[in-house]
C-alpha cells in the first residue's frame, strides 16, 4: 500500500489514477485516511464522489466494496445473511450418514462460517485494510441510518452464532449523497464533510483530456463550455462530468473535431437524460449553447 503523508502526495496519486481532485478535496480524503474517519461526500449526481472512492481504492493499493442503498435496505443485506440452501443439503446429508444422533453438534455445524454469506460491511472488516463505498445513503430510510451510525462508531459486527468481528484497520468509509433528502446530523457529525461541485472549466476541460485522450483539445473545451451552460438552465438533470465525458466520447465517435448546433442537436442524449430537457434545448439550442 502507498504510504502517503499529505494532501499534495494524495493529490498527484489520484491524478496518476485519471481523477483530479481539488485542493479541497484531496485535503478531506487525506485527512479521512489519517484520522480513520468516514468521509461524507455531498453534492450533484456526476460530479464524481463514487469515482472518487474507487479512485482511492487504487491509490492505497485497497479492495473496495461497494453498498448501494434504497428504499427498505435492510441491516441483513447489508451485514450478512445465512445460505439457507447450503444448510439444508447439509442437514440431508448429515441425516443420510446417520449424524443427526447428537442434535446439538448437528446444530452448530448448521452455523459454520462456510455457510455466512457476507455482504459489504462485514466483507469490508474481514478484509482489513479495505475501502467502503456506501452509495447513495439519502436513498435509504432513516431506521437504516440509525443501524449505520452504530457500526460506524466501532467498526464491529456480532454474529450470534460466531461471535464478533472487528476490524484490524478500520476501513475508509466513503459515504455518498445527491441530497434527495436531508441526512440525520447524528450521521454527518461521526464523518469528515466535503460538499463536491461541478469542477470549473479549466478542471472540466483537464479531466476529458485526461479521461479522453482521443478527442481534440478544442473539442474538450467545446463541450465543456456547453455542459457550463447547460448547468445554469433550470433542467431536471443538469450534467454532471460523466455526462460530459459521454458527451465528448460520442461525438468523437461521429468524428467531430469541434462541437457545432447540428451535431450538438443530434446527440444531446449522451448528456442530457430527461425528455423535458432535451425537447428544451433541441428548440433553441444556438442560443443555449452557443449564443447565436
Amino acid at each position: 500500500m502507498t504510504h502517503l503523508t499529505s494532501p499534495e502526495e494524495l493529490a498527484a496519486a489520484l491524478e496518476a489514477t485519471g481523477y483530479l481532485p481539488d485542493e479541497g478535496l484531496a485535503t478531506a480524503a487525506y485527512l479521512a485516511l489519517a484520522m480513520h474517519r468516514p468521509l461524507f461526500l455531498e453534492g450533484e449526481a456526476g460530479v464524481g464522489k463514487t469515482a472518487l472512492a474507487h479512485a482511492l481504492a487504487e491509490v492505497t493499493g485497497r479492495p473496495i466494496y461497494r453498498l448501494q442503498c434504497y428504499e427498505g435496505l435492510e441491516a441483513s443485506q447489508a451485514l450478512y445473511d445465512w445460505d439457507f440452501g447450503r444448510q439444508l443439503l447439509h442437514l440431508r446429508a448429515a441425516e443420510a450418514a446417520h449424524a443427526a444422533d447428537n442434535p446439538d453438534a448437528l446444530e452448530a455445524s448448521l452455523y459454520d462460517r462456510r455457510f455466512l454469506l457476507a455482504r459489504p460491511l462485514l466483507q469490508a472488516l474481514e478484509d482489513s485494510p479495505s475501502v467502503l463505498l456506501i452509495d447513495e445513503i439519502d436513498r435509504a430510510d432513516d431506521e437504516f441510518e440509525a443501524f449505520l451510525l452504530e457500526v460506524l462508531s466501532d467498526f464491529t459486527i456480532s454474529i450470534p452464532e460466531l461471535g464478533t468481528v472487528r476490524a484490524e484497520t478500520p476501513p475508509l468509509v466513503i459515504l455518498t449523497s445527491n441530497r434527495t433528502r436531508e441526512v440525520h446530523d447524528a450521521l454527518k457529525r461521526r464523518c469528515l464533510y466535503h460538499w463536491l461541485q461541478h469542477p470549473d472549466f479549466d478542471r472540466e476541460v483537464a479531466i476529458l483530456r485526461r479521461r479522453l485522450p482521443e478527442v481534440t483539445e478544442q473539442l474538450a473545451r467545446e463541450v465543456a463550455r456547453a455542459t457550463a451552460r447547460l448547468r445554469t438552465l433550470d433542467l431536471l438533470k443538469p450534467p454532471g462530468i460523466a455526462e460530459a465525458m459521454d458527451w465528448a466520447a460520442a461525438l468523437h465517435t461521429l468524428g467531430a473535431r469541434e462541437l457545432d448546433p447540428d451535431t450538438a442537436a443530434r446527440t444531446l442524449g449522451a448528456v442530457l437524460k430527461y425528455r423535458e430537457d432535451t425537447e428544451r434545448v433541441q428548440q433553441q439550442v444556438r442560443g443555449v449553447l452557443f449564443g447565436a
